[in-house]
């Protein structure tokens, strides 16, 4: 996969799952910015595919 396709893909899954995540801003609202990145990074499954395409920008 090419660096602009992995790039594409990230943009799309953070503009169709994350901008209006309703967990996301749950977690921000009562916990704060830090454990809802948290929350982003190590329990949400969009957040696991968000890591992996970053782990092929490497």
């Amino acid at each position: 996969m090419e660096r602009r396709q992995v790039v594409d893909k990230v943009d799309e899954l953070i503009d169709t799952y994350c901008s209006d995540c309703l967990l996301k801003a749950y977690f921000r609202k009562e916990f704060g910015k830090s454990r809802a990145h948290r929350f982003c990074i190590e329990e949400c499954t969009v957040g696991e595919q968000l890591k992996y395409y970053g782990d092929k920008l490497k």
